[in-house]
């Protein structure tokens, strides 16, 4: 990389830290996601399902310069078979404890 700080191997576990801040309600959804939610007609209940019951897309991951941060990519389905990819990424609040699980945007996917 030229010029800058070498980039963070993405993190182990991931569906397991995710699934923990999903239980203990270390959740924000970013404004974009809001707007994509909204537009996608994609709800809360719908995306949380896929974050805990869908796989890692790691090929659709993404290193975001500007936040120093990986946004990760999940996909699956919802209970009434939907496609989501949902991405998200991480952030220590100082002064708590376990990092936030921040929803970046949601995404309506053709598994066909």
């Amino acid at each position: 990389m030229k010029g800058g700080k070498k980039r963070p191997a993405k993190r182990a576990a991931l569906l397991e830290a995710i699934k923990a801040a999903l239980d203990e309600g270390r959740v924000r959804d970013v404004t974009h996601a809001m707007e994509r939610q909204e537009e996608r007609a994609i709800t809360r209940p719908e995306y949380f399902h896929v974050l805990r019951s869908g796989y890692h897309e790691a090929r659709k991951d993404e290193w975001k310069e500007e936040y120093q941060a990986w946004n990760y990519a999940i996909r699956g389905k919802t209970v009434d078979e939907r496609g989501i990819r949902v991405a998200v990424s991480f952030e220590q609040v100082k002064g708590k404890s376990g990092e936030t699980l921040l929803i970046i945007t949601v995404i309506g996917v053709d598994d066909a």
